[in-house]
């Protein structure tokens, strides 16, 4: 990423549409963000082209992804890109810098599915199902504790969605991506990533769920992004992490993982 405040730069520069992603399910337009001699790649979503969600009838996507982005921030994860809520071409939205040097070559993700005989090394094996073919497949994360600390956050914001295309390994940083349907006040978290469901937390995720606790205590940043039933639940789900000290395990009262996995 170039070396500049790049929050500055998306908020107050200029954007000019240079495409749109068409496999998105809502309206996700490529930008270049250009001022004050600094220019970065972002992708603007503007509130106008979001679909209605019968599981999240109030707030809007855009407000979703702008506060993810803050508790990655305010936890020290730095899992989301930069990300600010302005208004663009087609009105208000989250616009977030792009990860990667070329929308047609994407950037690898830690999650793959490998035919069940063929399971490498380093990885461990989330849960098993069958190909288009009918062949045994088996859904595999990276044994990486960029991954752990991953998991983590998404069992705090409650990430519905956690695919393995929203996770982007690019020079040696893993972001995540796509936090649009994350933060409801009933336990929604559906995700790959339940390679360590149950063991001990790390002790530097200890560490940030501490931060953000504090954080969350002392900050009214996310009022106007999120209802007041979603900032308690996502206070209950940080202190119950650190009651607990443990990775969450499924609970079953809610499909645990999302398909397809990538």
């Amino acid at each position: 990423m170039p070396d500049v405040d790049l929050t500055a730069l998306l908020t107050h520069g200029t954007l000019t549409v240079v495409g749109r992603l068409v496999d998105a399910s809502n309206l996700a337009l490529l930008v270049d963000v250009a001022g004050d001699g600094a220019s970065c790649r972002a992708i603007y979503k503007p509130e106008v082209g979001e679909k209605p969600l019968w599981d999240f009838p109030t707030g809007g996507l855009a407000r979703r992804e702008r506060a993810a982005w803050l508790v990655s921030a305010a936890g020290g994860w730095q899992i989301v890109p930069p990300t600010v809520l302005r208004s663009g071409p087609y009105g208000e939205g989250s616009v977030q810098v792009w990860i990667g040097e070329d929308p047609q070559e994407p950037c690898p993700s830690p999650v793959e599915v490998v035919a069940a005989d063929r399971v490498p090394d380093g990885v461990i094996a989330v849960l098993s199902g069958e190909d288009e073919q009918g062949r045994p497949v088996v859904v595999t994360h990276a044994d990486d504790p960029r991954v752990a600390a991953v998991a983590v956050f998404d069992a705090i914001i409650n990430n519905s969605d956690r695919k393995g295309g929203h996770l982007l390994d690019h020079d040696g940083h893993l972001w995540g991506i796509d936090h649009g349907v994350c933060f409801h006040a009933d336990d929604k978290l559906r995700t790959v990533l339940w390679g360590w469901a149950g063991e001990p937390l790390p002790a530097a995720e200890v560490r940030r769920l501490t931060d953000l606790d504090g954080w969350l205590r002392s900050t009214d940043d996310l009022d106007d992004l999120l209802t007041v039933p979603e900032v308690s639940a996502l206070k209950a789900r940080v202190a119950r992490l650190l009651r607990t000290g443990a990775f969450p395990v499924p609970s079953g009262d809610w499909p645990s993982v999302p398909w397809p996995p990538l």
